[in-house]
C-alpha cells in the first residue's frame, strides 16, 4: 500500500512519499501520516532540518490517489480541511523544509511543494496543477499561496492552463531555488540541510515564523511586529552564544543545537 516514512541523518529528518508504484500518489491515510511527520519535525528537539522527498526516481508526487481521495470529497464524505496539517496550512513548524524534487511533481504534489521553505529539483523532473482540465481546483494552499510567491501571470497561466512544465521552466518562473542532474539531488539537499543545523536554530525559527504571520500585515504593524521578533532573537541564548563566538574567531556552539547531532 505504501504510505510515508520517516529516517534520521544525523539532525535532518528524510520524509518520503514512499509509494513508488504508484507514482507516490496520496492516500487519505498518508495525508494523515504527513501531518503527524511534520509534528514529528516540529517537536523532536533532535531534529533541526526535514528534507521531503519522494521514492523512487519517476515521481515526487503527483497528488491525491484518483481512486480514493477525490472521489471522497467529491461525494461530500470528506472535508479537505482535514489535509490541513499535510498542507502546511496554519503551521507552527518553524524548522526549515527542503523540497527535494524527483520526479513528477502534479497535483497536490506541486501543492505540498509550495509549503516548504527551500526547493531543490532533478533536472528531469517536471511540474504542474491540472485540476481545472478534471473539474476541481488546487485547493491545498495553492489558491492562496502561488501568487504570493511567484508573479500573478505565471501563478494563473500554471492554475487556468493546467499544463505541465519542466524543472528549468519553474527555476526560471522563481518556484525552485536550484536544479540538478538526478544522481545528485539527495546530495544537494543533504549539503543545503547541514548547513542549516550549524545555524542558529532560534535565528532560523524567528525567519521563518516572521515571514509567514507578517506577509499579509499592513507594513507599520508588520514593522512594530519585526521588532518584536528582532528582539527576542537578539536577547536570545543563542545570540549571546554566537557573538561571543565572533568575537572569539571560534565557531558557535548554539544552546538550541545542544539536542541536535552536528553536520558529519
Amino acid at each position: 500500500m505504501g504510505g510515508i516514512t520517516l529516517e534520521r541523518d544525523g539532525a535532518v529528518a528524510i520524509i518520503r512519499f514512499d509509494r513508488p508504484d504508484k507514482m507516490n500518489a496520496l492516500t487519505l491515510a498518508m495525508y494523515e501520516e504527513l501531518g503527524a511527520a511534520f509534528a514529528e519535525v516540529r517537536d523532536d528537539e533532535a531534529l533541526a532540518v526535514a528534507i521531503l522527498t519522494g521514492s523512487g526516481d519517476r515521481a515526487f508526487c503527483v497528488g491525491a490517489d484518483l481512486t480514493e481521495s477525490i472521489p471522497a470529497l467529491a461525494s461530500g464524505r470528506f472535508d479537505i480541511s482535514e489535509w490541513d496539517a499535510a498542507h502546511q496550512k496554519h503551521t507552527t513548524l518553524f524548522k526549515p523544509v527542503i523540497a527535494a524534487v524527483n520526479g513528477l511533481c502534479l497535483g497536490g504534489g506541486f501543492e505540498i511543494m509550495l509549503s516548504t521553505d527551500i526547493r531543490i529539483s532533478a533536472d528531469t523532473a517536471e511540474f504542474g496543477l491540472p485540476e481545472s482540465g478534471v473539474g476541481v481546483v488546487p485547493a491545498g494552499g495553492t489558491l492562496t499561496r502561488l501568487a504570493r510567491q511567484i508573479p500573478y501571470p505565471w501563478a494563473m497561466e500554471l492554475m487556468l492552463e493546467g499544463s505541465r512544465i519542466s524543472a528549468a521552466h519553474a527555476l526560471r518562473y522563481g518556484l525552485l531555488n536550484d536544479v540538478v542532474a538526478g544522481d545528485r539531488l539527495m546530495e544537494a539537499a543533504l549539503e543545503r540541510a547541514h548547513r542549516l543545523v550549524g545555524k542558529s536554530g532560534t535565528a532560523l525559527a524567528t525567519i521563518k515564523e516572521a515571514v509567514l504571520r507578517l506577509g499579509d500585515l499592513p507594513q507599520e504593524q508588520a514593522f512594530h511586529s519585526e521588532a518584536l521578533y528582532g528582539q527576542r532573537a537578539f536577547t536570545s541564548a543563542d545570540a549571546t552564544a554566537g557573538l561571543a563566538a565572533f568575537a572569539a574567531r571560534r565557531p558557535p556552539l548554539f544552546p538550541s543545537r545542544e539536542g541536535a547531532q552536528p553536520p558529519p
